[in-house]
């Protein structure tokens, strides 16, 4: 999304876009800029900002594919569906793999009434303000 404000060509094939390198500074700075003006306003969040570009750093191509896909789902996700997710999430979290999958092919099979039921005892933790 910065990238399409940075560079005033729209229908560019990514491959024909310059090297950062051969950016220009008013592009890097048109990119730059919002983390910037996240990093001054949100200073609680620094530190979280912080280890996210570290982590970013040492995955592979295919993890940061998925890794935008699921953030593209979770943007498109209503936010009724997001609650549900933030609550199977936060209960499978701590588990062994094996016990994440037996506990996710038994949400998969729950009815929309045991979900909802299952909510209820196993609530949402508050979200972030960064969902």
């Amino acid at each position: 999304m910065a990238i399409a404000a940075a560079l005033p060509a729209r229908a560019t094939p990514a491959s024909s876009l310059p090297a950062w390198e051969q950016l220009t500074p008013q592009q890097r700075e048109q990119l730059i800029a919002p983390i910037r003006d996240r990093w001054n306003s949100e200073p609680a969040q620094r530190q979280r900002m912080l280890l996210h570009a570290q982590r970013w750093q040492h995955l592979t191509p295919e993890q940061r594919q998925r890794a935008r896909h699921g953030v593209k789902r979770w943007q498109k996700m209503p936010p009724e569906h997001r609650e549900q997710m933030r609550a199977v999430f936060d209960h499978v979290r701590a588990m062994r793999e094996p016990e994440r999958r037996v506990f996710m092919a038994k949400w998969r099979s729950m009815t929309a009434e045991q979900k909802r039921a299952w909510l209820q005892v196993h609530p949402a933790p508050t979200p972030r303000n960064d969902d």
